[in-house]
This record gives C-alpha cells, sequence and structure tokens, in this order.
C-alpha cells in the first residue's frame, strides 16, 4: 500500500544521501569521539571532511556498484562536522544527483531502538549486527526535469525511489529550513498511473535541528493510486528526542535522533507507522527504523525494517 511505501522509505531515502566530502586521512580510531570529524568508519579510520575542487561537480562516492569508492563525498562549500548540537540545513545537502548504499533489514524481531542510556543521558546505538532479510539496498536522488509529472511539482528538488517493492517515487522539496514531500508518482504514465499531491507539503525535517526540536504536518491527499481517485489525510508529528553515538556497518556518527509519528486516515480508519531517524552533520540521516503498523510502544524491539549506511 502506498502509505507502508512512504512509511518504510520516507526519511531514510530522503537525507542520508546528501554526504559531504569525506576522506581517510589514515588517523586510527575506535569510536567517533577520537576523530576531528566525529565519525569513525568500519575500517577503524577516520572520515576527515575536506572542500573538493570543483564546487559544480558533486561526487557521493557510495557506489551503488560495489566499487572501491566506500567513503561519502560531496562539495558542500568544505563542510566539516563541528558536533555542535545543532544540524542547519546547509549540513545536510540535497541536490539531484546523488548515490548511497544501505543495509536493510526486513521483519526485524532483535532490534533496541533505545539503545544504550549513558551517564550524561546521551544513548549508544548499535546497528552493525547482521538482521533478518538484510540485503544491500542502492538509493538515489533523480532530476525531476522532462518528467511526465514535473509540471505538478513545482520547485521539486529531487524524486527518488520510496520501496524496492513498488516503483513509486516520492517528490522532495529542498528548501532552506525544511525538506518536503510534495508528492508521490509511478515512474510513466498511463491509466494505472500513481499521482498524488501533498497540501500543504509534509515536512520530514526541519533545520535548524536540535534536541527538543518538534514540528507536524497535517496534509490532505489527493490525486490518482494505481489509477483510482483518492483522498485521504496524513500527519507527521515529529521530534527531535534523543541524541549519541550511533553505530552502522560503514562506522560510527554522532546523531541526533527524530521520532515521527505517521497517521494516515482513509474515511474514519487511522492507521499509525514510527519512524526513527539518526541523523548526523554532513552526513544526513545515517540510519533508519521503521515498525510495524500500529504499533503502540514508543521504543520498540520488532521493526517492519531497519536500514543503515553502508559501505
Amino acid at each position: 500500500m502506498l502509505h507502508r511505501h512512504i512509511a518504510l522509505a520516507l526519511l531514510g531515502l530522503s537525507s542520508l544521501l546528501a554526504a559531504c566530502s569525506a576522506t581517510s586521512q589514515g588517523s586510527a580510531c575506535r569510536v567517533g569521539a577520537d576523530c576531528a570529524s566525529g565519525i569513525c568508519r568500519s575500517d577503524g579510520t577516520c572520515a576527515d571532511p575536506q572542500p573538493q575542487d570543483d564546487a559544480s561537480t558533486p561526487d557521493t562516492g557510495v557506489g551503488v556498484d560495489g566499487g572501491n569508492d566506500a567513503t561519502p563525498s560531496f562539495d558542500a562549500g568544505g563542510c566539516v562536522a563541528n558536533n555542535d548540537g545543532t544540524i542547519l540545513a546547509a549540513e545536510v545537502p540535497l541536490i539531484a544527483g546523488l548515490k548511497a548504499t544501505f543495509r536493510v533489514g526486513t521483519n526485524v524481531s532483535n532490534v533496541s531502538t533505545a539503545g544504550q542510556t549513558q551517564p550524561d543521558t546521551s544513548r549508544i546505538w548499535d546497528l552493525t549486527a547482521a538482521l533478518s532479510g538484510d540485503h544491500a539496498r542502492a538509493v538515489t536522488t533523480d532530476s525531476v526535469v522532462g518528467a511526465w509529472y514535473a509540471a505538478s511539482y513545482a520547485g521539486a528538488t529531487y524524486a527518488t525511489r520510496l520501496s524496492e517493492s513498488s516503483d513509486v517515487l516520492g517528490i522532495f522539496e529542498k528548501s532552506n529550513n525544511t525538506l518536503s514531500l510534495l508528492g508521490v508518482v509511478s515512474p510513466a504514465d498511463g491509466v494505472t498511473a500513481t499521482k498524488v499531491t501533498y497540501n500543504p507539503a509534509a515536512i520530514t525535517l526541519q533545520f535548524p535541528m536540535t534536541m527538543g526540536s518538534t514540528w507536524t504536518t497535517t496534509s490532505t491527499i489527493t490525486g490518482n493510486v494505481s489509477g483510482i481517485a483518492s483522498y485521504y489525510t496524513e500527519q507527521y508529528a515529529s521530534q527531535v528526542d534523543a541524541k549519541g553515538l550511533l553505530k552502522t556497518p560503514f562506522g560510527d556518527f554522532k546523531v541526533l535522533r527524530v521520532r515521527t509519528v505517521l497517521t494516515r486516515t482513509v474515511g474514519v480508519v487511522p492507521t499509525v507507522t514510527r519512524t526513527f531517524a539518526f541523523v548526523a552533520e554532513c552526513f544526513g540521516t545515517v540510519a533508519t527504523i521503521t515498525s510495524n503498523s500500529n504499533e503502540t510502544t514508543v521504543e520498540f524491539t520488532t521493526a517492519a525494517e531497519v536500514s543503515r549506511l553502508s559501505p
């Protein structure tokens, strides 16, 4: 179903792809705190952001073809993580033409969204272990220029596929202080095409982001889903509710955690999905954990999907 595709992939696909320049300088590390960038990669070396020579040519460096370019890079004017507890829009650069690789587990029964609380109230989350259904997912942000749906989404920054089980695309707009979902479409037009519009656009990330930040959007969705006229509402209620160290297959990151509760109502029947997004300076969202439908517990241990940055 369309809402499930959005719930499983919305945050992860929309924000991880913007990775700032990061190249290994050979410094040994065990945790992110050992590195000036705050990022200790899985091979035990520090990732040290630095600007590219050509600002006009983004290079994510995270290959989708299994190549050797395992270190994310992106020219964002020399983005360097200062780990000040606030993530600015400029520290999550997003454009069309980026790519990244995730390790994705499905129907997971052994994940801890709560992590381990430290004496200073920060947390440590470890998502390095193998999970059920683990597989690599290649993700791209694609230009909407010339697309059959482009005229309906003025201001769109990029489109990205929302799920492996469906080819529908989320249409996103990056502004100075928000990343928003404008609509969802199928790749091609036709009698069974999908094209829906969110009014207002659903805010998925809001900047500047710091502990305690909150934002909520209630959107009316109209258009066609698989060729059938559709009308329903979705409420996205988000809060930055935790901070700490996140361990991924790619490396360790200092993160803010964004808790989002998505309530989709068709007629009078609501469906609730919970998503945690772990956001790092210069890399954006490095992992997401998405609940099964109508999960009632804030911190849960079974998940529909767990996605984390991978070499």
